[in-house]
């Protein structure tokens, strides 16, 4: 591996990918690159943060149940995992923050399933589970795209967004960090802008001020995606001047 190889892997070592030999490589590269050492330490906290954005804080009485379903839970055999190869391209480099992103949701929704079977909450966590890691796959393949483009911008009053489109998957999606929390009766919604004329397409997390969401629709024919501040549930069409409007 040569040392232009090795300028390719910081977002693969900071999220864990490497195999131990590489890994090895690379942390000796580390101790001589500073520049390599500053995006490693980047890529990580971006990834600590998204882990926050989307973490769930379990109920008090989760403990107390599952201690008491252990006794009736049947231990499962282990995992048998293949290692698997993935070629890297040097045109990845320079998206590996969102596919930090992506890793990130991916990590905090499995992790979000490890819960023993205790019952409902059980199987309310396994649904959500389920759905998290659905849309963190779809994420990961809009990032990964050949033909995505990324648009980014600050919004007014705080926190930044970036817009993620693929014509080729017809998706897109926001990727935000920072965002100021809301009263509990508002909400972030987000639109395709057509020309000036405003289409509902999905809104932010409630509570949530940093992680990702796909839009609902497809960006055919759109010009901007806007963001806003609107009732809870959102609304039909913009209350409020937008936050940021980004191009598509």
């Amino acid at each position: 591996m040569n040392t232009v190889d090795l300028h390719t892997l910081t977002g693969a070592y900071a999220l864990g990918a490497l195999s131990d030999h590489e890994a090895a490589e690379f942390a000796r590269h580390l101790a001589q690159c500073s520049a390599c050492a500053q995006e490693v330490r980047e890529f990580q906290e971006t990834a600590a943060r998204l882990a926050l954005g989307v973490a769930e804080v379990p109920p008090a009485h989760l403990r107390t149940r599952v201690m008491a379903a252990l006794s009736e839970v049947r231990q499962l055999p282990p995992i048998q995992r293949e290692a698997a190869v993935v070629p890297l391209r040097r045109r990845l480099r320079h998206r590996m923050p969102y596919l930090a992103a992506a890793a990130c949701l991916v990590g905090a929704a499995v992790a979000g399933g490890l819960a023993v079977n205790a019952q409902h909450d059980a199987d309310l966590q396994r649904d959500r589970t389920t759905r998290a890691e659905q849309r963190a796959a779809e994420l990961s393949a809009l990032l990964a795209a050949p033909d995505a483009t990324f648009h980014t911008t600050a919004l007014k009053g705080g926190g930044s967004g970036t817009v993620v489109a693929s014509a080729r998957q017809g998706r897109t999606a926001f990727v935000y960090h920072g965002l100021p929390k809301l009263p509990h009766s508002r909400v972030y919604q987000l639109w395709y802008s057509h020309h000036g004329s405003m289409v509902p397409a999905g809104l932010v997390e409630a509570g949530s001020t940093s992680g990702a969401t796909l839009l609902t629709g497809a960006p055919r024919g759109a010009d901007g995606i806007g963001v806003t501040a609107e009732p809870q549930g959102g609304s039909s069409r913009p209350t409020t001047a937008p936050l940021a409007l980004l191009p598509v």
